[in-house]
């Protein structure tokens, strides 16, 4: 049986990296390569980095003079390095299910497009990113967003997450939040529920 805070949901609002895919290899080497030209602890910038914005990233870690250029940087390296990206376990199902959803991510549309390739996985109609936004998760910004664009109130909602981030964006737009495991520890993940990854929820 389903995950009873998927049966109850009427649309799904699902993270990308850490969720559907697994980015971490690629992502790694992109934080430590800016971490190391600026000789900023890799450790420090991995954890800031994840569930936000690239640009939000750079922005907390480089001076003013220098956000765009990194930015730029940051962003063609992770386009242009795909290598290990695969899909998580139960990504397929959960994107062919014929459930109402879109795809929340803190990439940029291009990024977003060029993970999901990588992954075989397919592009669904409604993916919202971090272009355009003005504030990246935690801000709830890009869930409303999404549940608006699908026409159903955030409290029908669920989001499927695995960062703090981007679960304290999904209960500050009003959704239920399901976290997987598949990054952080139980303890960091302050969900409605926690299981461990797409297949558990799709199975119970």
């Amino acid at each position: 049986m389903p995950h009873p805070l998927l049966t109850a949901s009427h649309a799904l609002l699902i993270d990308l990296d850490g969720t559907l895919v697994d980015s971490t290899a690629p992502v790694t080497r992109t934080w430590s390569a800016f971490a190391d030209r600026h000789r900023l602890d890799r450790y420090d910038v991995l954890r800031y980095a994840q569930g936000r914005p690239s640009r939000e990233t750079v922005a907390a870690f480089v001076a003013p003079d220098q956000r765009a250029e990194e930015a730029a940087a940051v962003e063609h390296a992770e386009i242009h390095d795909t290598a290990g990206v695969t899909a998580l376990p139960g990504a397929h199902a959960i994107l062919r299910s014929g459930r109402r959803l879109a795809i929340v991510t803190s990439c940029s549309t291009a990024l977003a497009t060029a993970r999901l390739t990588a992954a075989r996985l397919p592009v669904p109609e409604l993916l919202i990113s971090s272009d355009g936004l003005k504030h990246g998760k935690p801000d709830p910004e890009c869930f409303l967003l999404a549940a608006q664009r699908l026409d159903i109130p955030p409290s029908r909602c669920l989001v499927l997450e695995d960062a703090p981030a981007g679960i304290a964006a999904g209960r500050a737009a009003g959704a239920k939040v399901l976290a997987l495991r598949t990054t952080h520890p139980d303890h960091e993940l302050h969900a409605n529920a926690i299981t461990d990854n797409l297949n558990t929820l799709l199975t119970g």
